[in-house]
């Protein structure tokens, strides 16, 4: 059984992301758990003793959170009521980064699923959104759905590789399922520049390729054009379903002189987007 993960603000964005879920996988036996973090509006003491349970004092952000958490479960077991789907319901008084990071350690999560709103201009360099900040600390492969995007049936997912990473098959044991799954065909894209491939990055082509054997892929390479443009370029032309791409994982300091290729891409993308977490580094 897949533990899913789907946080929630309770919004029109957030049920959207729940309906695509539950389409997403009706046909696999999964446990999803609801989750919704909060924190007090303004600081009460009762909280380092253990908060309202412990206190008795009422909190209403713990009442609303509580309440939201039970008025999606009620519409999920009203609209889909899968009987291969277990729901359960979380509400924290946490960051939502640190919760998601708990709950990881305490129930093994195999995949997160939550929704974005998306952003212009400024934004996308100092202020983010809840979803980039849980795609840069996040273990878990974190699947993304654009706001207002309704489910469809996956046939192609584009994969986005610069072959500079050493994959390794639990690294792409989540996007090989997704395609096992709906019997897609994975397209491998490269943005190569001007110049040419390295000895380790035809290696790590050459290994990626025999991890997908078993489904249908092909390895597409577009000249000339800079990252992340050509890959929005690339799916204005073509039709996928599915984009799947690694989150690279900086320091602070390489945040704050970079703007990461999966934080802009994140912003635009229309469609689906699974990103899968780079095990090699670690966040400073």
């Amino acid at each position: 059984m897949k533990t899913i993960l789907i946080p929630t603000d309770f919004s029109e964005n957030a049920w959207n992301t729940i309906s695509f879920a539950m389409q997403f996988l009706k046909e696999e036996r999964c446990a999803f758990y609801f989750l919704h973090t909060y924190t007090p509006a303004f600081y009460r003491m009762d909280y380092i003793l253990g908060g309202p349970e412990f206190s008795a004092i009422p909190d209403k952000g713990v009442d609303a959170s509580l309440a939201g958490l039970e008025k999606t479960l009620e519409a999920v077991k009203t609209k889909f009521n899968n009987p291969k789907h277990i729901y359960k319901t979380i509400s924290a008084f946490n960051v939502l980064t640190d919760e998601i990071n708990e709950l990881n350690a305490k129930k093994g999560i195999d995949l997160i699923i939550m929704g974005t709103q998306g952003a212009s201009g400024i934004k996308e360099i100092f202020l983010g959104t809840n979803t980039v900040h849980v795609i840069r600390k996040s273990s878990v492969p974190i699947l993304v759905i654009p706001s207002g995007y309704t489910y469809k049936h996956i046939e192609r997912v584009l994969f986005t590789t610069d072959y500079l990473i050493e994959y390794n098959r639990n690294q792409l044991y989540i996007a090989i399922e997704i395609a096992k799954i709906y019997n897609a065909e994975i397209t491998v894209l490269h943005i190569k520049e001007e110049y040419d491939m390295s000895k380790e990055q035809l290696e790590n082509k050459a290994f990626l390729g025999l991890y997908l054997a078993q489904i249908p892929h092909s390895f597409k390479e577009v000249k000339g054009t800079q990252m992340p443009d050509a890959i929005m370029e690339y799916l204005e032309k073509n039709n996928y379903e599915l984009l799947v791409m690694m989150g690279k994982k900086y320091s602070f300091f390489e945040r704050m002189m970079k703007r990461q290729h999966i934080d802009q891409v994140g912003f635009h993308v229309q469609i689906p987007f699974l990103v899968i977490p780079d095990t090699h580094n670690t966040v400073k």
